[in-house]
């Protein structure tokens, strides 16, 4: 067991820092991009609008995909922490999961190789799934 239960809270955390730094790589990116097109800020004013002006759209994908799977990560993370089930593999399973949705962020704002990052979002959303096995079954065990 790790030295106290909120140990989980850490890549929880780091997982909001990547939230963070993908929301300003979106706002860098699509103010430039308007500045240097000179796009009228009301031309873009929805997703469907956007998307018919912006070309680089890359970061406001990967945005939008930061609260998707993330979801279940920080909710298996709370739930963790609540019941004090936080393990050496939980906690590697966590970073682990952080860490590739790093390299998905990185990959997904820079080269966008689609098999690449596919792979690395895989992996990271299989170490999620992973997560609520393990605590279902410790909870099992536990009934």
């Amino acid at each position: 067991m790790p030295p106290y239960p909120t140990a989980i809270i850490w890549p929880m955390f780091a997982q909001v820092v990547l939230t963070a730094t993908v929301w300003v790589c979106l706002y860098v990116a699509r103010l430039s991009e308007m500045r240097a097109r000179g796009i009228d800020p009301q031309s873009v004013k929805t997703t469907r609008d956007a998307a018919g002006v912006l070309e680089d759209v890359a970061a406001a994908d990967n945005f939008r995909n930061l609260f998707e799977v993330p979801v279940l990560f920080f909710a298996v993370g709370c739930l963790l922490a609540m019941t004090d089930r936080v393990t050496d593999l939980q906690l590697m399973l966590a970073w682990a999961f952080v860490g590739l949705r790093a390299v998905h962020s990185f990959i997904h704002v820079t080269y966008n190789h689609v098999v690449h990052r596919f792979t690395v979002y895989a992996l990271s959303t299989l170490c999620v799934f992973a997560m609520w096995l393990l605590l279902a079954r410790d909870l099992w065990r536990s009934s």
